[in-house]
């Protein structure tokens, strides 16, 4: 049996909130501060709980958030995308990932320099 695991937080974002900071991220065409963020974003949001929202994103590898500001990083996988609407079987996407040479550990370490590179570029690189 698999157990719940309900994290409280005393500022919860609410789905609609996660969404709405996501889109004006995505949307964003250079890095920005938090209170740039709170300016675009369609009605306000309690900053205890953006901040919830942002460590969220940034958790899910969605955002690199530096104090030189917060940018999008993430881009979801076009050829997965095409998979899944061409419905391919879970059986099928497994024989691919057999046949790949890369192991998780190189495709974990390709990832890594992905998302430095990409971070690199909007100057947040630590």
């Amino acid at each position: 049996m698999v157990k719940a695991i309900q994290v409280q937080y005393e500022h919860s974002p609410t789905l609609n909130t996660v969404v709405m900071v996501e889109k004006a991220l995505k949307n964003a065409d250079s890095l920005l501060s938090v209170a740039e963020l709170k300016r675009l974003l369609p009605r306000q949001v309690n900053h205890n709980t953006l901040k919830v929202v942002l460590e969220y994103l940034e958790q899910s590898n969605k955002i690199v958030f530096t104090s030189r500001g917060i940018t999008w990083i993430h881009e979801p996988n076009q050829n997965l995308k095409k998979a899944i609407k061409r419905g391919k079987s879970m059986q099928s996407l497994n024989e691919l990932a057999s046949k790949s040479k890369l192991t998780e550990r190189d495709a974990a370490l390709l990832a890594r320099k992905v998302n430095h590179s990409i971070a690199k570029k909007h100057g947040l690189s630590k």
